[in-house]
């Protein structure tokens, strides 16, 4: 791949990511825990990539930051407007979930 076809990629990349970014933040009825359930990842591990990113290319971007960036507005407000309790089937589910992905989970988030 040449360097032009290698910037064209990292574009293509770039804009792919923001439009996950947004569809995640307009899709607020979608629970992380259903993220997690049904494709092994939510917006906490894309905004925990995002603050590794960062730190990997020397960029500062706080772990907070980028929770803002991944979810449109501080962590803490989104929770409280839009995180309901789980039911005890999507718990479970998250258990099984990482029992078969192998998932990393910091359960302080």
């Amino acid at each position: 791949m040449s360097q032009s076809d290698a910037a064209t990629m990292q574009a293509l990349e770039a804009a792919a990511f923001r439009r996950l970014r947004d569809h995640l933040q307009k899709r607020t009825d979608v629970q992380n825990i259903d993220l997690m359930n049904m494709a092994g990842f939510c917006r906490n591990c894309l905004s925990r990539w995002v603050h590794e990113a960062a730190v990997e290319q020397g960029v500062v971007l706080g772990k907070d930051d980028a929770k803002t960036l991944v979810y449109g507005m501080p962590y803490e407000n989104w929770k409280a407007l839009y995180q309901v309790e789980a039911s005890d089937a999507q718990k479970v589910a998250f258990a099984d979930s990482i029992k078969v992905h192998g998932l990393h989970v910091n359960r302080k988030e």
